[in-house]
């Protein structure tokens, strides 16, 4: 199947391709009207966003709990629907070829979210505010410790979000409540341990909770009568409202919510679970691929990175299988680091080594840093900081024996420079509407990460045939997100074939494999992101260099992908075609 494949609708969202839109000859005032509504709509919205501590496609992991929380009553989800139909309706008023091009591009989003929205709420998603790598109660109590706490108006919002925790507890409970009734829940086999994500924060000692951190930490301005106010009111919080929150949901996850576990892996298994699987397709890829053609391009993946690992074996001068091959790397002591310094220090070197090159790949850069820490919990990831006045983190785990050095250098490409960290940081200095510093299309953000992976190759990475066939077994992992999501969700795969299917061809451990197989169970949809936007990031690039042969510059290419912040494919593939005609006729 051909990369090109992938489409999407939004193509038409506004009646024509933004490469066609020209503005039309009007007066100043009616240009000037048409800027000034849609920058009223624009902040209507922000402003409402911001009260209701909701932004719409957002990445969860840069949610922090700041003041009061978010209202996930029935009440809230129906004004937040009727709000947001307010806003399709005043933004069908407005005639976008009155419009700049720069405003046109940020219509063509906010429309595309809006109505993406509104299709949200005909869906089941909030039935599942919890999955089986994270859930709300994971990220309220693992958030604080990559906070800013700089004033006292730091240390009064977190107290307002420590005491309003039991209601916002409550409402997320009653969700589950509402998944049991219409069956959509997680399911059993994935879910049946859990509990332990929740008995973690309930501890004894209030100062053992990993929400007193931020009361461990003051800055050096306060007073002591200060420190002492806010640690013994943080203290009483966590024990009197906080850890019983934890206590009533270990009991409801216990006693009513897993006897009522799915006993199917699949979604498509409950009713209108096929409907729903294909929404969060279409969510996470912003494509309307179907499963049948993301399932096909996965199989294809698959056999072509195959043929490329295959080649590296035979370089290296392996005997064996291409199972051996993989154990032989699993137990090898000279793929592990020492010890946990040891891991981090390697790890620290990658990412400055990238540091220094990136001037050669880009020709815009952040001013924002970020730090590495070595306490994952749930495998790497990077949590994007809530503002400039924190750095972003790249989380990973720093236990030698979990992490091997043959995929160092892929994973820290993705999740810190020239991925997960350089595309949030540009995002959040531009200069665009609100909305768009903080999008979060998976398909764009996971995309990226994988394409910079391959980056890396160019940047004079992966010298050890061993580090480019962790490299490659990166990616393969991606492709085989793409047949088993598919194969769980849409045609009846068993936990195991799915588990057999992913472990035969990478080299995760046994443990990894399972853990993987479970997290794609319990979050339909996601997993299809990386490979998704990664083709079609490889596919423009391709056109590009094919269209302005040696005239075609890297450094620009790159501001065009990542500079105008999260982007659907269809967008991003406009504005990529744009930057070409643009290329063109400037030669000409």
């Amino acid at each position: 199947m051909k990369i090109s494949i992938i489409k999407n609708t939004l193509s038409h969202a506004i009646g024509k391709p933004l490469a066609m839109l020209t503005l039309l000859a009007m007066s100043g005032n009616t240009w000037a009207d048409a800027t000034e509504e849609f920058n009223d709509l624009l902040n209507s919205h922000w402003q409402e966003a911001k009260k209701e501590k909701i932004f719409f496609r957002t990445d969860p992991d840069a949610w922090k709990p700041q003041g009061k929380l978010a209202d996930f009553s029935p009440q809230g989800f129906e004004r937040r629907e009727a709000f947001n139909q307010t806003m399709l309706n005043k933004l069908a008023q407005i005639d976008v070829e009155q419009l700049s091009t720069d405003e046109q591009v940020s219509y063509r989003l906010f429309k595309y979210e809006r109505e993406t929205e509104a299709k949200s709420y005909e869906f089941q998603d909030r039935y599942f505010p919890i999955n089986f790598l994270s859930g709300w109660h994971t990220y309220f109590a693992e958030a604080p410790a990559n906070m800013a706490f700089l004033t006292a108006q730091d240390y009064d919002q977190y107290l307002i979000s420590l005491e309003d925790y039991p209601r916002f507890n409550q409402e997320n409970i009653d969700l589950l409540a509402q998944g049991v009734k219409t069956g959509f829940v997680q399911h059993c086999e994935t879910f049946k341990h859990y509990q332990q994500t929740i008995t973690a924060h309930i501890v004894e000692n209030p100062k053992d909770s990993a929400l007193y951190e931020p009361f461990t930490r003051f800055p050096a301005q306060f007073t002591k009568k200060q420190k002492q106010r806010y640690a013994s009111k943080g203290a009483e919080l966590i024990k009197n409202a906080v850890v019983p929150a934890y206590v009533h949901f270990n009991d409801y996850f216990v006693n009513d919510y897993m006897p009522h576990c799915r006993q199917e892996p699949g979604i498509s298994s409950v009713k209108g679970g096929a409907d729903y699987y294909a929404y969060t397709a279409n969510y996470y890829t912003t494509t309307d691929l179907t499963p049948k053609q993301i399932h096909q391009l996965g199989l294809d993946e698959v056999e072509r990175i195959s043929q490329e690992m295959h080649e590296i074996i035979q370089q290296v001068g392996f005997k064996g299988s291409y199972a051996e091959f993989l154990q032989f790397l699993a137990t090898d002591p000279r793929f592990y680091a020492q010890d946990r310094q040891d891991v981090m220090e390697k790890t620290a070197f990658i990412t400055q080594k990238m540091y220094g090159k990136l001037p050669s790949f880009f020709a815009t850069l952040p001013r924002n840093t970020f730090t590495i820490k070595g306490s994952a919990t749930r495998g790497a990831f990077y949590m994007p900081p809530p503002d400039n006045r924190t750095p972003g983190t790249y989380f990973l785990t720093s236990d030698p024996a979990q992490q091997p050095l043959y995929n160092l250098e892929a994973l820290s490409l993705h999740e810190a420079v020239p991925g997960h960290h350089l595309q949030n940081a540009i995002a959040m200095e531009l200069d665009v509407p609100e909305f768009r510093r903080t999008l979060n299309h998976s398909a764009f953000s996971e995309g990226w990460g994988l394409y910079s992976e391959r980056l890396g190759k160019e940047a004079g990475f992966y010298q050890d045939p061993y580090s480019d066939f962790g490299r490659l077994g990166y990616e393969m992992w991606r492709a085989v997100r793409l047949v088993v999501d598919t194969g769980i969700h849409a045609f009846g795969w068993s936990r195991q074939q799915a588990i057999d299917y992913l472990g035969s061809r990478t080299a995760l451990t046994e443990k990894a494999t399972a853990d993987q197989i479970d997290r794609y169970i319990s979050w339909p949809g996601q997993a299809l992101s990386y490979k998704i936007g990664e083709l079609k990031i490889r596919e423009l690039r391709s056109k590009a260099e094919a269209s302005l042969k040696e005239k075609f510059d890297i450094r620009q290419f790159h501001d065009v992908i990542i500079g105008q912040g999260s982007l659907p494919m269809a967008v991003l593939e406009d504005s990529v075609n744009q930057w070409i005609e643009t290329q063109l006729k400037h030669d000409e």
